[in-house]
């Protein structure tokens, strides 16, 4: 049963964090309180059209219940309550959903990050089948997709390829995905048609804001130098690339651009703060695993969360136990969205089942 005074506490909450926003406040805290405002505003608005719609079933019930209504309103009242009824069952289950816990960057755009694992080339040909999966895919849900930088296999491609993905929502979709992704198909050059088990790992990393990660700029060894690989002239010539070093971590950040290297300073920049951002919930992750068993993406990238198995055109998601037989459509991207819809319902349902709701 959903608690009546937590339901009015948040719409109270709304409307004082709405009223915050219209005073003078500092940087940090107008962004905090915009992030509480965006997140409360849907859960907000169903609550509103379940109570309206437990009204109008009140009233419905009234009107049966009063002996002066006539035959005619009666037929009407109840068809009414009969509605409103299954009206108030969604709505009730749309907002338990909205009141689930959320992941705090949910809403962010993302960094993905592919590299090949085990397997040499046809590993870094599974990495880039894995990265235009999610270029179609992206492009399907409306964001944009911008290369950051890549490492090309010898034979097509990538060891490795990172890309930032921006657009509403991006990583609530996307965090899934993270892990090791494994393919089974007979390669070009395998004349007895002996099947090859080949990986690749997925990293997706919330992009983070400074807000999020404080770096202090002693703590960094930023270098610039001439661009690597095709380009032109210009690559040759002018120090655009830029490595930034992050001394307490270790992390290394290698950004290159054709022309401007105040662009890759600056991508470089948002690139570490997700690194930094990322490491530090990864530590949060282990000190809770144990009380997290059993939810989709807990973020070990360890495991083996997809087989992708090409002679028999099916893909399984292993933390769910799906297997669909329509390897193309995935890689095409639809039925990409089918994997992810079927891992947040899972996410959802686990999470409801926690809360003692079935």
């Amino acid at each position: 049963m959903l608690s009546v005074q937590k339901l009015d506490a948040l719409v109270a909450r709304h409307a004082a964090v709405e009223a915050e926003l219209a005073t003078n406040l500092d940087r940090d805290t107008f962004v905090k309180l915009s992030r509480e405002f965006a997140e409360l505003g849907p859960v907000v608005k169903s609550v509103k059209a379940l109570k309206d719609a437990q009204v109008e079933l009140a009233d419905a019930e009234a009107l049966l219940a009063d002996p002066k209504t006539d035959a005619e309103m009666v037929r009407f009242a109840a068809e009414e309550k009969a509605q409103l009824l299954g009206k108030v069952v969604e709505l009730e289950n749309k907002v338990r959903l909205a009141l689930l816990p959320k992941d705090a960057m949910d809403e962010r755009s993302v960094i993905l990050e592919i590299r090949a694992g085990t397997g040499g080339d046809e590993a870094a040909l599974f990495a880039g089948d894995l990265y235009r999966m999610y270029e179609r895919y992206a492009a399907m849900q409306g964001w944009k997709v911008e290369l950051l930088s890549m490492n090309e296999g010898t034979k097509g491609g990538f060891k490795e390829v990172i890309a930032d993905i921006k657009g509403k929502g991006v990583y609530a979709k996307l965090k899934f995905e993270s892990g090791v992704h494994r393919v089974q198909r007979v390669p070009d050059t395998e004349a007895s048609g002996r099947i090859h088990t080949s990986a690749a790992t997925v990293a997706v990393l919330p992009e983070a804001e400074e807000v999020d990660v404080r770096i202090d700029d002693k703590d960094l060894k930023i270098e610039t130098m001439r661009a690597q690989g095709a380009g032109g002239q210009h690559v040759n010539k002018t120090e655009s690339a830029v490595r930034i070093t992050h001394m307490p971590s270790g992390v290394v950040i290698f950004v290159q651009d054709e022309r401007s290297q105040h662009r890759n300073k600056a991508r470089g920049m948002a690139l570490l703060r997700s690194r930094l951002y990322d490491m530090e919930q990864q530590k949060q992750d282990a000190a809770r695993a144990a009380d997290r068993r059993g939810q989709v993406g807990s973020g070990d990238r360890s495991q083996r969360v997809r087989t992708y198995n090409f002679p028999q055109a099916r893909v399984t998601d292993h933390r769910i136990g799906l297997t669909l037989h329509k390897l193309p459509q995935i890689l095409e991207g639809p039925g990409l969205g089918e994997l992810i819809d079927a891992l947040v319902a899972n996410r959802q349902a686990v999470l409801l089942a926690a809360e003692g709701v079935t």
